[in-house]
């Protein structure tokens, strides 16, 4: 009897199932190609009367100005020099430009100039992916977010090639199976990291973990279901992918563990303005009565600036007054809004309580002339951040000739301050000690000694150059245009 209600119950489960998943492929096979017909009606034949290929960048925040944005124009102009029938396309949420004013905005901050136009694509709901919106679990809101952007961008625009150059993965199915395009990704930083599992795991408070989630053992393990049950959604989106670049070995480390599609993952350098840094001379440092050590990062918490304050004072304090000469910290940054202003004042009153506030200069939103003039005449350059996943920073005080001391993790550690031909490149630290040691150790070698070290990582940076990543860029892209 039980056998025959567990039948009679299981069997219309089943059929209805059956039905369930038959209507869903149905649908979503109409999907697909109600929008191959919307593909054909939006585009129209070029002049030779062929349609030319369409590839698509989607970058809600194109007209940011930073390192991605970079990444973003290199990537359009190496196109547009090997393709000539490609017209490239670029979603975004900049309502507030026009797109002559983006590409004047890219010429103006990194020098690049596009050879053909560029369509742009606007989009309403960028709103979306703002993590104001999600005060709690704001990964999957923002992930979900995006999948509602990617619609609108998909409806508005159906490509043939689709690149995700902002770390939005969730849209590559979109793309992929209902779009009916080739896709690919460029990712800066995995959105969910192996590192952040096991910082939850080990009820740590960084990565936003609320001090009553460290304390309860039933919200910490909840949310380490969270992140898991997010992470497994993100590979099986970004495995999605049929090419898949990255911006540094850390994050190629990352997205083998999450992805697991090593096949078709490649690193891609970011391009540096190197080019710019090289020509700053270099030379034997005069005999100096006074040396500066200089650090180019945003004023943003993860940093680390109260690290290089404190390590600067623990120098001051072992040096011996009178034998040296006389040392200044220069830390440059940006500051964004109030909250960063709110961060340089903590800072400055760190300098006050060590007691080194005549011998800390801070220079904020200075213009770039000045940058590379206090570049010009440093001698130690200074990087604190933990696991930075590459390090533009870095790559720019080496091209300028200056001593490097970076963080020993990430970027830093894994690509960047690494030996050139056998030859060392610079330096590497993790802690205040470690930190003053090495300055102090630095500032010991003589003038000819630093010399050569300036030398070699001067000649590493080629590697960073646009010219490296443009060859690497269509190298990896290739793919998508079979």
């Amino acid at each position: 009897a039980h056998f025959r209600l567990l039948c009679s119950l299981l069997i219309p489960a089943l059929f209805l199932s059956g039905i369930l998943c038959i209507c869903l492929v149905v649908l979503l096979w109409g999907i697909q190609l109600w929008i191959q017909q919307r593909k054909k009606q939006l585009t129209s034949a070029g002049r030779d009367g062929k349609r030319p290929l369409v590839v698509a960048f989607f970058h809600p925040y194109c007209n940011a100005g930073g390192g991605g944005e970079r990444v973003l124009w290199c990537a359009i102009r190496s196109l547009q020099k090997k393709y000539s029938n490609v017209t490239c396309v670029v979603y975004t949420g900049d309502r507030d430009a026009t797109g002559e004013e983006i590409v004047e905005g890219a010429f103006r901050r990194f020098n690049i100039k596009l050879i053909r136009a560029v369509k742009f694509v606007f989009l309403e709901k960028r709103y979306l992916v703002e993590a104001s919106l999600y005060p709690h679990f704001t990964l999957l809101g923002q992930s979900l977010g995006s999948v509602f952007l990617g619609w609108e961008a998909l409806l508005k625009c159906v490509p043939d090639i689709y690149i995700d150059s902002m770390g939005y993965a969730f849209t590559l199915p979109l793309f992929k199976y209902l779009g009916g395009c080739h896709v690919g990704c460029y990712v800066h930083y995995p959105t969910i990291s192996t590192d952040m599992l096991s910082v939850v795991r080990n009820q740590d408070t960084r990565f936003n973990n609320a001090a009553f989630i460290t304390n309860s053992p039933f919200f910490s393990k909840f949310k380490l279901v969270y992140y898991y049950f997010f992470a497994f959604m993100y590979g099986l989106v970004g495995s999605c992918s049929d090419v898949i670049m990255v911006n540094s070995s850390w994050t190629l480390n990352h997205i083998l563990s999450l992805w697991r599609a090593g096949a078709c993952t490649t690193v891609v350098y970011p391009p540096c303005d190197v080019q710019t840094f090289l020509d700053i001379p270099l030379e034997v440092e005069k005999s100096t009565s006074e040396y500066s050590i200089v650090s180019v990062s945003q004023f943003r918490p993860e940093k680390d600036h109260p690290l290089q304050i404190r390590a600067f004072a623990k120098l001051l304090k072992e040096k011996r007054v009178g034998q040296q000469p006389s040392l200044k910290l220069i830390l440059i940054g940006g500051c964004r809004n109030q909250r960063d202003e709110e961060r340089v004042n903590n800072l400055k009153r760190l300098c006050e309580e060590l007691g080194v506030s005549n011998d800390v200069m801070f220079r904020i939103n200075i213009p770039f002339e000045e940058l590379k003039r206090h570049l010009a005449e440093a001698t130690i350059g200074l990087h604190t951040m933990w696991n930075e996943h590459f390090g533009i920073g870095v790559v720019e005080c080496m091209a300028a000739g200056i001593v490097i001391l970076a963080h020993n993790s990430g970027g830093p550690k894994l690509d960047i301050v690494v030996p050139y031909e056998g030859h060392i490149t610079g330096f590497l630290a993790e802690n205040e000690d470690s930190y003053a040691e090495t300055m102090a150790y630095i500032l010991s070698l003589s003038a000819e000694k630093r010399l050569v070290i300036r030398e070699n990582a001067r000649r590493s940076v080629h590697r960073f150059s646009d010219q490296h990543f443009e060859d690497t860029f269509l190298l990896s892209v290739e793919p998508l245009f079979k």
